[in-house]
């Protein structure tokens, strides 16, 4: 990744913590609570228009391999 791609996706996160602290926090507690493989994940959105969206899915060995990566990458920033 460019440098400079890195340092605005950087400040965008910073700025999404901001308006949103309580999802971090979330994420970090989801991670330590044991988030492991076939856990299963429930996202649900709600539009603006009220629309509901649903879905979920199993984490695979794969999917940790990607957590794995993305704890990595925050602990080195």
């Amino acid at each position: 990744m460019n440098p400079m791609d890195y340092m605005k996706v950087f400040g965008m996160w910073n700025k999404f913590k901001e308006n949103h602290p309580k999802f971090p926090a979330f994420l970090k507690a989801a991670a330590q609570s044991g988030l492991k493989e076939d856990t299963i994940m429930e996202i649900k959105i709600t539009t603006a228009e009220g629309e509901v969206i649903e879905s979920n899915l199993r984490i695979s060995a794969s999917d940790m391999e990607l957590v794995e990566e993305f704890k990595q990458l925050s602990t080195n920033v």
